[in-house]
């Protein structure tokens, strides 16, 4: 498996060769990155040369449509999708992710209908680019009631609906937090088929019941509760071989230095993955 970073939990980084050099120097294999906006700051070829002079991939790109509003907010934003995928493509890039939130203000069945609609037509512009879609379930409970109506939460809700929108390229976005959050076991990853799975997160929880947990509230992997190794091993198992990316969302921007911070996911990614055997 490939270890990955995302911004998210290292403190204020200036430029993304700032992220990217922070992201070699520790050994990291890939980084979760805009490759339009790499685009638009170093060119094509610089862009390239700059993930190559820090011998880097780009594990996946974020969703940028907004799906879960309105119908004119949706179009709006299809231009920029197709931009992106393309910007991606150009850049060795072929995953694109978004989250699931479990609630919504609007009714669930109409969302529902609506969503898939939605998600479906972005699959297939992504598509056109040979990159696949992730859709993340998000577990902590607070966020199921956080909104009118409750939506999808579970890995298996979320398993059948990608079976709805029934487009090949689209798949799992698997995030420990959410994985421990539904109270799920080392079996439910067993269960999964590789190709099932777009993209990995990586983080730890406190030691908090599982009804407590917040979603802003992330720590560092291997400084918490959640059974890690438990969880790469049984991706190993099922065959899962590619990018496990850092993600720690936070109540507040943290006070160590992206330099100590990014150390600390080294040091936790090299602890939880010994403990896998890997």
């Amino acid at each position: 498996m490939l270890k990955g970073l995302t911004r998210a939990g290292l403190g204020t980084i200036g430029s993304d060769e700032q992220f990217l050099k922070l992201a070699s120097d520790a050994g990291f294999d890939s980084v979760d990155l805009s490759a339009r906006a790499l685009i638009e700051q170093y060119g094509e070829q610089g862009a390239i040369e700059l993930l190559q002079r820090y011998n880097l991939r780009l594990g996946s790109i974020d969703l940028p449509v907004e799906w879960r509003a309105d119908e004119e907010a949706f179009l709006a934003g299809l231009p920029a999708l197709t931009e992106a995928a393309a910007a991606a493509r150009k850049l060795g890039c072929t995953r694109c992710c978004t989250y699931v939130l479990p609630s919504t203000d609007q009714k669930s069945a109409h969302f529902m209908a609506l969503a898939t609609r939605r998600l479906r037509l972005c699959a297939q512009i992504l598509g056109a680019y040979g990159i696949r879609l992730g859709l993340e379930f998000v577990g902590p409970h607070h966020l199921r009631t956080a909104w009118k109506h409750p939506f999808i939460w579970t890995m298996q809700e979320t398993l059948d609906w990608i079976d709805a929108i029934g487009e090949p390229n689209v798949g799992l976005l698997l995030d420990a937090y959410h994985w421990h959050t539904n109270s799920l076991t080392v079996a439910d990853l067993e269960n999964l088929k590789p190709h099932q799975i777009v993209h990995v997160h990586l983080n730890d929880a406190k030691d908090l019941p599982v009804e407590q947990i917040l979603d802003n509230d992330r720590i560092y992997p291997g400084e918490g509760i959640i059974d890690l190794p438990g969880f790469l091993s049984a991706l190993h198992r099922i065959g899962y071989a590619d990018f496990v990316s850092q993600e720690i969302l936070t109540p507040s921007t943290p006070t160590e230095s992206p330099e100590e911070l990014v150390q600390r996911s080294k040091n936790g990614y090299e602890k939880v993955f010994a403990a896998a055997g890997l």
